[in-house]
């Protein structure tokens, strides 16, 4: 059986215990701070490794060239050095986590690994378009791969051991990352989508099924490591993934983080999620579906990676038992 890796969680609700509240809003999100304040960007990365994550994604997300130079007049090249110093505050945080498990026994994350976080053209549109995918209609196939290639090469070129590729809204973003991935052959990537809570559909109404099955199939061999969902209420995920797997022929690896079940709008911020649900309920549900890579979204935090470690190595045991 495939091993089950533990993502981290919400990067900005946790950063937030750090730099206290000022994240939400700002157009370049958790970015500014690869600026502003690098240390809390590297505690923020060892609160998720001491939680008890197996994968750390960088503080990519939300940031971009045409970002960093229209909110902090910053020119290409030094934009560009921000990917490379994303990748190295995750370094950091490793090497120091790494100095603290020294001579521990019984740790399960003893060797993490970097994936490089690689949001959606509509992040940088601050107007939660990657919750909708309105803007694919007006932005060509090509527009979108010369967006991503840098930001792309730049995390490949740092050493990420993987690409996190998270939060794509539309089926013609999808496509267009699969056709530039192979241009870097040698990189891996796992590939989420924002979707609708239908159960069916992603965020621009295409067929989740469809969409994520065409993607995973025609990457370059082995290149997907997983497809799944993110930033979704957790009652929403099994409708999306059952079908997946069901037929039994090929497993599929997926890749599960949902958020807390609130929901974001650009006027308001996070509403409080109409439903109690919490996502650690459904973590043996998603396993047994064919999750192997899972952790949590927007408003999670240490605690929540905490806690599915612990159902992740409770499920574990009883397959073993």
């Amino acid at each position: 059986m495939q091993q089950v890796k533990v993502v981290d969680g919400g990067f900005s609700t946790q950063l937030a215990t750090h730099v206290g509240d000022i994240i939400d809003g700002d157009p370049l999100w958790t970015a500014r701070f690869l600026v502003t304040n690098p240390n809390a960007i590297i505690s923020t990365h060892l609160d998720f490794l001491k939680a008890g994550s197996d994968i750390i994604l960088t503080n990519t997300y939300q940031a971009s060239i045409d970002g960093f130079t229209k909110y902090m007049n910053i020119k290409e090249e030094e934009s560009l050095n921000l990917f490379s110093k994303a990748v190295d505050y995750a370094k950091e945080a490793i090497n120091l986590y790494k100095k603290d498990i020294k001579n521990k026994a019984n740790i399960v994350n003893a060797n993490p690994l970097i994936a490089g976080s690689v949001g959606p053209y509509g992040a940088c549109l601050h107007d939660a378009s990657e919750y909708s995918g309105k803007y694919c209609s007006d932005v060509s196939q090509e527009i979108l791969m010369n967006w991503h290639r840098p930001r792309i090469q730049k995390l490949i070129d740092n050493g990420v051991h993987m690409l996190a590729i998270e939060t794509i809204p539309c089926k013609q973003e999808a496509e267009a990352l699969i056709k530039l991935l192979k241009e870097f052959p040698n990189s891996k990537a796992w590939l989420s989508f924002s979707c609708s809570c239908d159960g069916k559909s992603i965020a621009d109404g295409s067929n989740f099924h469809d969409v994520a099955m065409w993607c995973y199939k025609e990457a370059l061999p082995e290149q997907i490591l997983a497809i799944g969902v993110n930033c979704i209420a957790p009652q929403n995920v099994t409708p999306l993934l059952k079908r997946i797997n069901e037929d039994k022929q090929e497993f599929v690896p997926l890749v599960v983080y949902p958020n807390s079940g609130e929901k974001y709008t650009i006027k308001h911020g996070w509403m409080k999620k109409e439903e109690e649900y919490s996502l650690h309920e459904f973590i043996h549900e998603w396993l047994n579906l064919g999750v192997r890579y899972i952790g949590g979204c927007c408003r999670t935090n240490a605690t929540d990676v905490k806690k599915i470690r612990a159902e992740v190595e409770k499920w574990k045991n009883q397959l073993n038992a």
